[in-house]
């Protein structure tokens, strides 16, 4: 890395994370979306900031980045991630069940933006090709940044959230289509100026070819995910399972991310389109929780750089020299694509609050702005200078982003979860929404599942063994690989929404773990528990959950149950009296609780344990 100045070749690293580690805290204590902080710490930090005064304060160089080009190579990698966990949180079937608002509200909104941006510029003199490839780069909006305001705001399950993200994915999409079509152009463009203004059709083939090996490395990158990416997880599980670390599911995840990422590169694709491809494909496997968690906080950090990158590449010197321009032009492209967005979002059956919240997070410009028009300046495409304008105006947007999310939040007030007027494919559900937990799916976890369908009772299962969850996978139950004595762990998997978590693990250490940190979580949660005996069971109530199972005293109820049938007793009068017997070890357990506190037991529960 380029030290600059005598810096040191980790310097521009560690300026960095120290304005890592200064920004998020600092902004998240004003509650100040972070984003923000970091888009002015690469203002600052960058050529057009301090380090304008380092000829003078030379130890100012101490506190600039030098090398703005590798800061900006390793913000395509936080994309890449972000996209990665889009893809994990997708599926294809969900994707699928999302196809109208992707495909129809997405693509139009990306089609209709980009025919009106390319009429506006060529009112403003720019040529028919140019102002096509102005208007395809303009007409998307920033993922990386759209997505972390959304989720800073809580905004992402609702309705207006559910429509952005439809719209962002119909976006990133589009992004390779849009990079073969900028070649395609610029084609047809030199072979008119080559032909004296008549069009040769010939000039349309190496274009054209381009899009062989992109569709082969698309179909090689699907088709080897499918048969690689669960046997390599599902190896380093089981390694993990023995002992082996975490550090290697770490890795695992890195490679598949930068791998597919550097695959879609080589076959002409988007880096960030082959880590979506990769995080679709893993999200049909039982990993996928716990590979979230594993990349989680590698995306933060770079996504940080991109920021970082974005703040850095905001000319002061160019904005000062045509400021009426270049913020002229950033307020006319937010307004077009505000009012088009609008629209369309209408059109699609949106209702009024939904559709305004909708179109102001995605007025502004996004980060593949850059790529394209950076491919068509490269393809010789348009004007330089123009497009050098239009850079800066997209870049001014994004800094806007974070505003127009508040803006929308004090116009629209409250935008229910949920509404009548939005298309049903926006209301699929996450496949964690309004569950049962069980944690263990072993033998008593599969029984507790199997009784639960039975009743018409939807459940997700937790299981540290790999092994156990193939099984159970084989079976059709909705069972994931991973550790649930980690409130990161429970949070992916649904408790925020859960209806009971219940947890069936012989190991008692893990139980009262699970236990923790789960009614740390919710403390009104119905939470059941294994115990091993009458002991561990005074020690979960201790811990607080609404009902502990002793193995011992349930085996021993049982037996004297079966007994007592045999023996010819009245079945209703051997279930009377085994209830009794239980809710006086239950009374006994819950006394051993100091203070006397009692369990905290949902009055709905309790209602229907005395009926």
């Amino acid at each position: 890395m380029a030290g600059g100045h005598g810096g040191g070749e980790y310097k521009d690293l560690v300026v960095f994370l120290a304005a890592a580690g200064v920004v998020v805290p600092l902004f998240n204590r004003f509650k100040i979306s972070p984003v923000l902080g970091f888009l002015a710490a690469g203002v600052l930090l960058g050529p057009q900031g301090l380090a304008r005064l380092a000829d003078t304060l030379p130890w100012l160089s101490w506190l600039t980045i030098s090398d703005a080009a590798q800061i900006r190579s390793l913000s395509e990698l936080g994309v890449a991630f972000l996209l990665f966990m889009i893809g994990l949180e997708l599926s294809w079937e969900r994707l699928k069940a999302m196809r109208r608002l992707v495909f129809g509200l997405g693509l139009t909104q990306v089609a209709a933006c980009t025919v009106v941006l390319g009429a506006v510029f060529m009112l403003m003199g720019q040529s028919l090709v140019a102002s096509a490839v102005l208007g395809m780069g303009l007409a998307l909006s920033s993922t990386a940044v759209v997505m972390p305001v959304m989720a800073e705001r809580g905004r992402v399950t609702t309705t207006s959230g559910r429509a952005t993200f439809s719209i962002l994915l119909a976006q990133d999409l589009a992004v390779a289509p849009i990079l073969i079509t900028v070649t395609v152009l610029a084609a047809l463009a030199q072979g008119a100026t080559a032909a004296g203004g008549d069009f040769d059709p010939a000039v349309l083939r190496p274009a054209l070819l381009t899009l062989v090996p992109a569709a082969i490395g698309l179909a090689l990158l699907v088709a080897l995910g499918r048969l690689v990416l669960r046997p390599m997880f599902r190896s380093v599980a089981k390694a993990k399972a023995k002992g082996q670390g975490q550090e290697m599911f770490v890795a695992a995840s890195l490679l598949v991310v930068v791998g597919s990422g550097l695959a879609a590169q080589a076959a002409g694709l988007s880096m960030s389109l082959g880590a979506l491809i990769a995080g679709l494909l893993l999200a049909e496997t039982e990993f996928r929780r716990e590979v979230e968690i594993s990349i989680e906080p590698f995306k933060g950090l770079l996504l940080g750089v991109f920021f970082v990158g974005v703040g850095i590449g905001l000319d002061l010197d160019a904005v000062a020299a045509d400021p009426w321009g270049v913020f002229g032009l950033a307020a006319l492209l937010t307004a077009v694509k505000i009012g088009l967005i609008y629209g369309a979002a209408r059109l699609w059956g949106l209702n009024n609050r939904t559709a305004i919240e909708t179109a102001l997070v995605l007025g502004p410009a996004g980060e593949f702005a850059f790529v394209i028009l950076g491919a068509g300046v490269l393809e010789g495409i348009g004007s330089p200078g123009f497009t050098q304008t239009a850079l800066l105006a997209a870049t001014i947007s994004i800094f806007t982003i974070p505003l127009m999310a508040l803006i929308a939040s004090r116009l629209t007030k409250r935008v229910e979860a949920a509404h009548p007027d939005l298309p049903p494919e926006a209301l699929v559900p996450v496949d964690t929404d309004n569950q049962v937990l069980i944690v263990g799916f072993g033998r008593v976890g599969r029984l507790v599942g199997e009784m639960l369908t039975e009743h018409g009772q939807t459940f997700l299962a937790i299981d540290a063994n790999p092994s156990t969850v193939s099984m159970g996978r084989a079976e059709g139950a909705n069972v994931f690989y991973g550790d649930a004595g980690r409130e990161e762990m429970l949070r992916l998997c649904g408790i925020d929404t859960a209806r009971a978590v219940i947890v069936t693990m012989d190991a008692p250490s893990k139980v009262d773990e699970v236990v923790v940190a789960a009614r740390a979580l919710r403390p009104d949660l119905i939470l059941i528990a294994r115990a091993r005996d009458d002991r561990h069971a005074e020690r979960l109530y201790r811990l607080g959950v609404t009902d502990a199972v002793p193995e011992t005293t349930e085996a021993s109820l049982q037996l004297a149950e079966n007994t007592l049938v045999d023996l010819g007793v009245p079945m209703g009068l051997v279930l009377a009296s085994v209830h009794e017997r239980r809710d006086r070890y239950r009374k006994l357990f819950q006394a051993a609780m100091p203070d006397g506190q009692t369990a905290r037991r949902p009055r709905a529960l309790r209602a229907t344990n005395r009926s």
